[in-house]
């Protein structure tokens, strides 16, 4: 039997539309516009209305994406919502979305908690789902209402963060070498404390007490975190490259998570790649986590930096700590 390839068939993303400058932010906390784009390269990030759930931005991608396809969602047998924000801690968003694009009952969705790393993650997966023969096509998306989770007096976070949602269909090609052709996954779960919400969860329920204190917010050791960020995925990249025997020069377009410009540089300088080899959007979003690549990706798509031949590296980097990095042909 031929060697079939999973590739991605169609890209989709969404934004809010509200638009939180460095400047709106200042009225809010002790910061400015300058001391925000000097430690992180943000500008602005989209905030989601406060009727506007996970699922609905997920729904927006996922309609695009499968226009962008030229598929429909009948066609669809499985569904992964990549995400830390869904709409409930039961059902999974993904059920919701599910029932909204009009994916047939017969498809497997399910949610996937890999936070930044979310995307990658959850396109692995599909990719070896349908390679296994048991399903056809798949529509995978990273969505997140991060302004939820948020505590709006802490400097050390708010300015991080937006939301968002991209989203990719995948399907089956039977020419063999193109699409995804590896990915690098890795968790550091040691580390767990550095970036978590401590509260909501069957450790700490929720109670007066943690409502009280902010734990149900988004608490980060910034400096801890930029070290270790930087050093795996850095090695996720290394790794997927040795794996394939490639130079990093001959990488068409790294697609990095969009947390930090800081770490995106110094990830370019271990590379020894140039800046402009990677895509870079960070100062119009933020870090929406699971759907900073999706988004990035499409936007890539949109503007021609990525061509048919080449190659594309996504590596991400996220809380858990989830690491992660993908290799695509076009």
């Amino acid at each position: 039997m031929p060697a079939r390839s999973t590739v991605i068939l169609g890209t989709g993303a969404y934004a809010p539309e509200r638009v939180l400058t460095n400047h709106d932010l200042s009225r809010l906390v002790d910061t400015s516009d300058e001391w925000i784009r000097a430690r992180s390269g943000i500008r602005e990030r989209r905030i989601a209305a406060a009727d506007e759930a996970t699922s609905d931005m997920a729904v927006h991608a996922g309609r695009r994406a499968l226009a962008d396809a030229g598929a429909v969602a009948s066609e669809i047998d499985l569904l992964i919502v990549a995400t830390v924000t869904p709409d409930h801690p039961m059902p999974a968003t993904a059920c919701i979305v599910q029932h909204r694009l009009g994916v047939p009952t017969q498809a497997a969705c399910f949610d996937l908690n890999a936070a930044c790393s979310g995307f990658i993650y959850g396109l692995d997966i599909a990719c070896a789902m349908l390679g296994s023969g048991r399903h056809k096509k798949a529509l995978v998306i990273g969505a997140e209402k991060l302004s939820s989770i948020v505590d709006w007096k802490d400097r050390g976070t708010c300015l991080l963060f937006g939301d968002g949602a991209g989203a990719v269909v995948v399907g089956m090609s039977a020419k063999p070498g193109i699409g995804l052709i590896g990915t690098r996954l890795g968790a550091l779960g040691e580390n767990t404390g550095l970036l978590q919400i401590p509260a909501g969860g069957s450790r700490t329920p929720t109670s007066p007490k943690s409502i009280a204190r902010g734990d149900h917010f988004i608490k980060m050791k910034g400096k801890e975190v930029f070290k270790l960020a930087v050093r795996l995925m850095e090695e996720a990249a290394r790794d997927i490259l040795e794996q394939h025997g490639l130079a990093a020069n001959q990488i068409g377009l790294v697609i990095p998570h969009q947390a930090n410009l800081r770490i995106i540089e110094a990830i370019a300088q271990y590379l020894e790649l140039p800046v402009d080899r990677f895509f870079v959007n960070v100062d119009r979003y933020g870090n929406t986590s699971s759907a900073s690549i999706p988004i990035a990706l499409d936007e890539a798509r949109l503007t021609g930096r990525i061509k048919p031949g080449e190659l594309t590296l996504l590596v991400a980097f996220g809380a858990g700590l989830t690491y992660g990095s993908a290799l695509i042909r076009w």
